[in-house]
């Protein structure tokens, strides 16, 4: 029995999108082919996938992930726990940001004003999130929104930061999937990826006009700090940043945002 590219893609929760572009790159070709000429995966197909999916979970980038299965003799091992060294070291840097955050937060809303000396001494060597937070202080404070944003963001519970950043992960690893994919910005996955970012910054922050949302999506490609809040180096793609300002763009236009 074979599986159609709809199907596989329903049970995998990916776009087909993504499952053409497996197949293009020769990560994941099915294994036979309809008579009418479509794509049909077999169980062992599934069984790569899944395994492929584990890996992107990960954040293992497709052209490693290609090379440890493409190789028997691969130490997948190794290579795991290479990825398991990346993360704690990953988790120890959110972990200070939080941190860095937290004090931010506390020197904007007490107005306390520190000199660089000052500074350094409070925050340690993470000066360039802290610069971040204060630039985006000096241009976004004025705003009712960046007030509102910064005291539900102080109100978040250890929980409701688990769900954001799940959220944010699950969000992020489909914007690179789209991306990797060669999806047009102004189709209607990739304005679906904006929308569905606007509704986070709502849900979590503040209120998100499409207006809104396209200065946020502008500051991504005009500040390198801002779209490393959304998208950690590592991961970045060239162009990337760009893309997402451009779909945002585009699902703006489109103009259709029910609540």
């Amino acid at each position: 029995m074979g599986y159609s590219v709809g199907q596989v893609a329903e049970y995998a929760g990916v776009t087909v999108r993504t499952l053409h572009h497996y197949d293009k790159t020769g990560l994941l070709s099915p294994g036979g082919r309809s008579p009418a000429g479509y794509r049909l995966y077999d169980d062992a197909d599934l069984a790569r996938l899944q395994q492929i999916l584990f890996y992107r979970e990960l954040g293992f980038p497709l052209d490693e992930i290609a090379a440890i299965m493409a190789d028997p003799a691969a130490r997948a091992l190794d290579h795991l726990r290479e990825r398991h060294r990346r993360l704690n070291a990953e988790i120890g840097r959110l972990r200070r940001l939080v941190e860095v955050a937290e004090r931010a937060m506390e020197v904007q809303e007490t107005g306390v004003r520190l000199s660089p000396e000052e500074r350094f001494e409070v925050f340690g060597d993470v000066s360039f999130d802290l610069s971040y937070a204060t630039d985006a202080h000096l241009k976004w404070g004025a705003g009712e929104g960046y007030r509102q944003a910064m005291a539900r963001a102080a109100a978040h519970t250890e929980e409701d930061w688990r769900r954001l950043m799940a959220e944010a992960a699950s969000w992020r690893g489909r914007l690179l999937d789209a991306y990797d994919a060669d999806t047009a910005h102004d189709s209607g996955p990739a304005m679906d990826l904006a929308e569905e970012h606007r509704r986070h910054v709502e849900r979590w922050f503040t209120p998100c006009p499409p207006e809104t949302h396209c200065r946020i999506a502008d500051d991504y490609v005009e500040d390198a700090r801002a779209f490393a809040l959304v998208v950690p180096a590592p991961q970045q793609r060239p162009g990337l940043a760009r893309f997402l300002r451009e779909a945002v763009h585009a699902n703006a236009r489109r103009g259709t945002h029910p609540r």
